[in-house]
């Protein structure tokens, strides 16, 4: 089959990428084999392929936002038909056994595998994923404009939930990319005031045509105080001044897997019980809620599409704020 296949850590703007022929997978006891059609393009992939996430596996097939037909079934897996519509998402598999799985935080899990990460992922034209960790596609969603609810939109869910965000409260949104855009559509259906902070235009404008009531620079201050914010955007300078935004008791929730060092902080930014609080992965009812409630809205994903082949075309677009909501990556030819 054809993918592309990262060997060394580098710069996406060397085109690391090497698109090549390599061995179909094979379904293992519980797995199914899924023929990829399209394949989401995150920030988190540019953060493996550039080392800024330790290596874990070389060389390695980046890509955890997969959508596609499940095509063979391992020994033992039964909850997919063959030819069903699948999608297979960041979190690949959790020992189930340690404390954080008992508990319900499987997203803490002390010995998980990450697709395109850990194990290989979705830039390319199979991938094998265990049966548990697969989600069933809701119908009425094109498969390229269903790749970027996988992460962006799951994580970006997650993120509204821990916020404590409530109908009528006022979010900040720092960084309007891919997962971004479907949080205000899931945040306007729960009816929240959405200010966007943004270091480009383009996204601004597209934040304003979601619904933002408000939208600027990355650091100017929003016309008023908010209840919640949310940091999407991989920089550490934007958490005081997003602090210096919220309301007593407000909540700063930092979704990203990767971000640059936060600078040191004034207590008086964190007095009145404001709290500063990371996304770690997600679970599986996450993923399983946010499709529900993505079909229901249902979200809209903005998204321009790449030929497999030119996964490295697609990641140098991304890392320069060239996507206007979503890259996706098309695997079928």
């Amino acid at each position: 089959m054809k993918a592309c296949l990262v060997r060394a850590s580098a710069r996406i703007e060397t085109n690391p990428l090497e698109y090549t022929d390599v061995p179909t997978p094979r379904p293992g006891p519980g797995a199914v084999l899924v023929r990829v059609n399209a394949c989401g393009v995150c920030r988190t992939d540019l953060h493996v392929i550039e080392g800024e996430l330790p290596p874990r596996k070389s060389p390695v097939i980046p890509g955890h936002q997969v959508v596609g037909v499940v095509e063979a079934c391992g020994e033992g897996a039964r909850r997919f038909a063959t030819g069903a519509r699948v999608g297979v998402a960041w979190l690949n598999h959790t020992d189930g056994t340690c404390s954080y799985c008992r508990a319900g935080a499987e997203n803490l899990c002390d010995n998980p595998a990450f697709t395109g990460y850990t194990v290989d992922g979705g830039y390319a034209e199979h991938i094998v994923a265990p049966e548990d960790f697969v989600y069933a596609i809701p119908e009425g969603f094109a498969d390229e404009l269903a790749a970027p609810l996988l992460c962006g939109g799951i994580i970006g869910f997650r993120c509204l939930r821990l916020s404590g965000i409530r109908p009528g409260g006022r979010l900040g949104l720092y960084g309007f990319g891919s997962a971004a855009h479907v949080a205000i559509q899931v945040a306007r259906h729960w009816k929240v005031e959405v200010y966007a902070a943004s270091r480009d235009e383009r996204h601004r404008r597209l934040a304003l045509e979601l619904g933002a009531v408000w939208a600027g620079g990355t650091l100017d201050a929003p016309p008023t105080p908010l209840d919640a914010a949310i940091i999407f955007a991989p920089a550490g300078e934007i958490v005081p001044a997003a602090l210096r935004m919220l309301r007593k008791g407000g909540t700063l929730v930092l979704g990203g897997i990767h971000m640059s060092p936060i600078p040191r902080l004034d207590y008086e930014l964190l007095y009145q019980e404001r709290v500063v609080r990371s996304v770690a992965n997600n679970t599986r009812e996450d993923g399983r809620e946010f499709l529900r409630i993505a079909a229901e809205i249902p979200i809209r994903t903005r998204i321009q599409t790449f030929p497999l082949r030119e996964a490295n075309r697609a990641l140098n677009a991304l890392k320069n704020d060239a996507i206007e909501g979503a890259a996706v990556l098309d695997c079928r030819n």
